[in-house]
């Protein structure tokens, strides 16, 4: 069953749909292409930021 939220992408020519609004009718396919799309993640997979490695300075000991 279609849910709000649910992404669906196109293997022809890579169009991507997000349901807005569930019609409530019997299950159906969403078509593109003339093919059936493909029920993708809900969400799309968020870049983990790169930690920043900070050096700190030391002070030189004098003789």
């Amino acid at each position: 069953m279609t849910s709000k939220g649910d992404r669906y992408e196109c293997n022809a020519c890579g169009v991507v749909c997000v349901v807005d609004e569930v019609c409530g009718c019997a299950k159906c396919d969403v078509i593109c292409c003339g093919e059936p799309m493909k029920k993708t993640r809900k969400k799309p997979a968020k870049k983990k930021p790169k930690k920043k490695t900070t050096k700190k300075k030391t002070a030189k000991k004098k003789k």
